[in-house]
Parts: C-alpha cells; sequence; structure tokens
C-alpha cells in the first residue's frame, strides 16, 4: 500500500467513524427511517449521474436492477436503519465497536450459506471475537423498558446485513464495476425508502444542527467514503482497504470523546481489543504458525 493510499485509508475511517456521531445527533429529531432516507436521497443524487458518464454503465445497472435492489436493501437501507436506531440509545462510540463485527458475520454466513471454507484458525478468531462483543455488551443486556438490549441487537442486526450483502455482492455482482455498483446500489436504496420515509417524516420542525448532521451523514460518510473506498479497492486491493474494519472504531472513539463527550471505560478497551484481535485472526490479517513438530533421526 503506497502512502496515498494509506492517508486515504485514514481518511476514510474518520468519514465512517463521523458517521456514527452525526446519526447520533441527528436521528432523535428525524427518527431512523427518515434519516437514512436523507442519507441515500442525497448519495443517489451525488452519485447516479456516474452511471450517465456511459451508456455501458446505465445498460449495466438496467440488466441487474434485480439484483442492485437487493444489495440496496440488505447492504444500506436495512443495516444503515438499524445503526441509527441503536445510536437512539447507545453511544456513537459504542454502536461502533459493535459495527466492528461484521467481517465476524461475513465468514460465518459465507461458510453456511455460499460454501465459503473456513479454517480451523478462523473458527477460533471467530470465537474469540464474539467473546470479545460479550464482554464489551454483557452487562448492558437488558430487554426490559428502557434498556440497551434491544439495541445492542439491532446494531448486531446491522453487521448481520453486510455479512448476507458482502457475500451476496462478491458471488452475484463481481463482474460490475466499482461505479455502478456504489451508484445503483444506492439509488436503489433511495427509491426504496421514498415512501416509508415520507410517510414516517416528522411533524415538528428539524433543527440546523440535525439537519447539518444528516447532510453531513449524506455527503462525508456515504457519498466522498463510497468514492475513496471502491477507489482504495481498485488501487490497494480488498485485503487491505479491509483494514478500515480496526480503524473505524478508533476514530468513531475519538470523534465521540472530541465532539460529544463520550467516556471509554476499562470494560469497553477489553471488549474491543478481544474482540478486533479475534476479527484479525478471521479475516486472516493475523495468522497463527503452526506448532513444528521436531524430527528425531535414528
Amino acid at each position: 500500500m503506497t502512502t496515498t493510499d494509506s492517508l486515504r485509508l485514514i481518511l476514510l475511517s474518520s468519514l465512517w467513524g463521523l458517521s456514527f456521531i452525526f446519526m447520533r445527533v441527528a436521528v432523535p429529531e428525524f427518527g431512523p427511517i427518515p434519516l437514512i432516507l436523507v442519507r441515500m436521497g442525497v448519495g443517489a443524487l451525488c452519485l447516479a449521474p456516474l452511471l450517465f458518464m456511459s451508456r455501458h454503465y446505465l445498460r449495466l445497472f438496467w440488466d441487474n436492477k434485480g439484483r442492485l435492489f437487493i444489495v440496496g436493501l440488505i447492504n444500506h437501507v436495512m443495516p444503515f436503519t438499524l445503526l441509527a436506531l441503536a445510536t437512539m440509545q447507545l453511544e456513537a462510540g459504542f454502536t461502533s465497536l459493535i459495527n466492528a463485527t461484521t467481517p465476524i458475520f461475513t465468514a460465518l454466513i459465507g461458510a453456511l450459506l455460499f460454501a465459503t471454507p473456513v479454517t480451523r484458525q478462523q473458527y477460533f478468531g471467530l470465537a474469540m471475537a464474539l467473546f470479545g462483543v460479550y464482554v464489551l455488551s454483557a452487562n448492558r443486556l437488558d430487554f426490559g423498558v428502557g434498556g440497551d438490549g434491544w439495541f445492542i441487537l439491532a446494531a448486531l442486526g446491522a453487521t448481520f446485513c453486510y455479512g448476507v450483502a458482502t457475500n451476496y455482492s462478491k458471488t452475484r455482482l463481481s463482474h460490475l464495476p466499482a461505479r455502478v455498483l456504489a451508484a445503483g446500489s444506492v439509488t436503489m436504496s433511495a427509491l426504496i425508502l421514498l415512501i416509508p420515509g415520507l410517510l414516517l417524516w416528522p411533524t415538528e420542525p428539524i433543527s440546523t444542527l440535525a439537519w447539518s448532521n444528516a447532510l453531513g451523514l449524506a455527503l462525508f460518510s456515504t457519498t466522498v467514503a463510497f468514492l475513496i473506498y471502491f477507489g482504495l479497492i481498485a488501487s490497494a486491493g480488498a485485503t487491505a482497504t479491509s483494514t478500515v474494519t480496526f480503524l473505524v472504531p478508533v476514530t468513531a472513539l475519538i470523534w465521540a470523546y472530541v465532539l460529544l463527550g463520550e467516556t471509554l471505560t476499562v470494560q469497553m478497551v477489553i471488549g474491543m481489543v478481544i474482540t478486533l484481535l479475534g476479527t484479525a485472526i478471521t479475516t486472516r490479517l493475523i495468522r497463527l504458525r503452526k506448532p513444528t513438530v521436531p524430527v528425531t533421526r535414528p
């Protein structure tokens, strides 16, 4: 990875880390579905013109409209809405830590539904990462009124959706150029959200602060971030780009501390370290060496 790609990776992690701040501030006034309508609607207005740069792109979009609809639903609409719902109760930094479990569900769903081989080392990493999530959230799994339990499940539901979407995109849409995949899926997401978002639009006036955060979410954490993301995949490769998973929680925690005054507890640090270490083993960024057996000569 070049120095330029490394800087772009850090910028991408910062933009996606900021998304949790934007949601945390804006969602109480918008509500989850209208907020994500703004996110995907503005994103579609910015990215859809990429499809008109070539008749070939438009034809690819039309020929794959059904599959792009599915990706838009399971990779944008459902997980973004669930994360917005989670941030109505959970701290932005805490939600970002749960979101870091995405590679865990990607590996599990790949093995269960898409016949993706999983090694013993990866199973060990999955178990470690899941234990880290337990350490992170065990004392907050209260499913009573006002408890955090259902909101934690919503955040985990978002990562489950990402896992399904990643495997689906890899097996069904890997032939599409990045521009068509990004612009097409975001446009489909906006269309899916249009009617429910308008029906659930808040009746009370929305403050300037909430609007600025919603637009920041749409412009910076969606439009600009997607362009950087797919550009990184093209120049640095998918494996190198996947390391952003480990940077996003760190940047989100920093932004949450600086902008929202959230605190970082010892439990969160321990849970984060265990989860990210297990995720690194699962994604093979860390490879455990097999023990060597000494050979005795007669």
